[in-house]
């Protein structure tokens, strides 16, 4: 009977460090539902980069267009709101 007991315990045990297990790696998985969006600022952000460093004549515009491209949707923004006249 204090085999028994002993077994129980350690089932216990075992199916507790299981749980915590489970539980621990829940917490580090994330799932991403932005997937398309990300894609479409990537490429666009590639593409401005392309636009803003091919039209650089200096080391230092180049920098200024490597920088734009990381910020190029508030320029889309802008132009927007400029022609819609807001």
């Amino acid at each position: 009977m204090d085999t028994h007991g002993k077994m129980d315990e350690k089932v216990i045990r075992m199916n507790t460090e299981a749980n915590e297990y489970k539980q621990e790696t829940r917490k580090h998985r994330s799932s991403h539902s932005r997937g398309a969006s990300e894609a479409v600022y990537g490429l666009g952000m590639i593409g401005a980069w392309v636009y803003f460093i091919s039209t650089a004549t200096t080391f230092w515009l180049g920098v200024l267009g490597f920088l734009k491209g990381i910020v190029w949707p508030a320029f889309v923004v802008f132009e927007i709101m400029k022609f819609l006249n807001m």
